[in-house]
């Protein structure tokens, strides 16, 4: 909630339907009136997979090791831990969409 009508920008990297959809962003990049486009970005990928009993869905991010020293361990925590809330409202709409 806290971040609720920030704009952020994304970069489609690629999308192949029910199987996979990867952008770039600027990873916690909140500051108001901060100029991040100078940053490198970070690469999010979701995959779907068959498995014995469903569909997995993994979410990955990678290029943290590019972002500035001074922000990326604020950035990757933040970014850990909001990856798994958006993992958990996944499921949930998708528990009642069944």
């Amino acid at each position: 909630q806290p971040y609720a009508g920030l704009p952020f920008e994304i970069t489609i990297d690629r999308m192949e339907p029910e199987r996979l959809f990867s952008f770039r962003w600027h990873p916690f990049a909140i500051e108001q009136g901060v100029d991040y486009s100078a940053e490198p970005t970070t690469l999010i990928v979701f995959t779907l997979d068959e498995v014995d009993d469903g569909i997995m869905l993994t979410v990955t991010e990678s290029g943290f090791d590019q972002i500035p020293l001074a922000r990326r361990a604020q950035a990757f925590t933040a970014n850990e831990q909001g990856w798994g809330m958006v993992v958990k409202l996944i499921e949930k709409y998708l528990d009642h969409s069944a």
